[in-house]
């Protein structure tokens, strides 16, 4: 199941959709977001979204919300993908060093010490390197928001959509007996319902404006815009 959750300018979680297929499926993604569209959610709007890296889920944002739109890549996921080539002995280090990077609050930093590490990812194992690199610009995004606290740390990964996906595992798991016409998208769908009903606003949420405000100041502008400001 892919899921796609917003978050309200008044801090309040909302579920905006859900498909029964893969994250890297481009039709399902495509599909999960064209939903919300036609549901009168304006993707010109200053947005972040926020991923998990899986290629599908950027071509389909890029679709909707046009190639400049401002891609978070979940920090967390890179970390797990990164040491997941890793043997046990080098997995705790290279995990610090990736949490300590993406705790510095200027980029230039932050990119220097993950560049530092993906030097010393090549000689130890040229696959984590890899994936170390692919995509890292897009898991310093929030790093470029002239934020602090909490509103930096929330959306530098999909934490927020955690909380769904645990109600979901409860509620599922005391389903004992799937039988052929009882459609998983059904039952997911009851649990994020469920799960919905019970969400909090987000910590911070008062700062918001200055998030919405940072996002526009971030956004690049059309080319058109551009040559007239020259």
């Amino acid at each position: 199941m892919v899921v796609a959750l917003g978050v309200q300018q008044d801090g309040q979680k909302v579920v905006l959709g859900l498909r029964q297929g893969a994250s890297e499926n481009a039709v399902v993604v495509s599909e999960l977001l064209r939903d919300p569209s036609e549901r009168g959610v304006d993707f010109t709007q200053p947005r972040l979204y926020v991923v998990d890296g899986a290629k599908a889920l950027l071509k389909a944002v890029r679709r909707h919300a046009g190639e400049q739109a401002l891609v978070q890549r979940c920090q967390l996921h890179k970390r797990r993908n990164v040491v997941g080539h890793l043997t046990e002995e080098y997995r705790e280090e290279v995990d610090r060093k990736m949490a300590a990077a993406y705790q510095m609050s200027s980029t230039a930093d932050a990119k220097r010490a993950l560049e530092k590490l993906h030097r010393e990812l090549q000689e130890l194992n040229p696959s984590a390197a890899r994936s170390l690199g692919e995509g890292m610009d897009e898991t310093l995004t929030v790093h470029r928001l002239p934020l602090e606290g909490w509103l930096k740390r929330m959306p530098a990964t999909t934490n927020p959509i955690e909380s769904a996906f645990s109600v979901v595992d409860t509620v599922c798991r005391r389903v004992k007996c799937w039988k052929r016409g009882d459609p998983v998208e059904r039952w997911v769908g009851a649990a994020l319902w469920v799960a919905e009903g019970n969400f909090r606003r987000i910590k911070g949420y008062r700062d918001l404006p200055r998030f919405l405000a940072a996002l526009e100041n971030l956004k690049p502008k059309p080319p058109a815009a551009q040559a007239r400001a020259a």
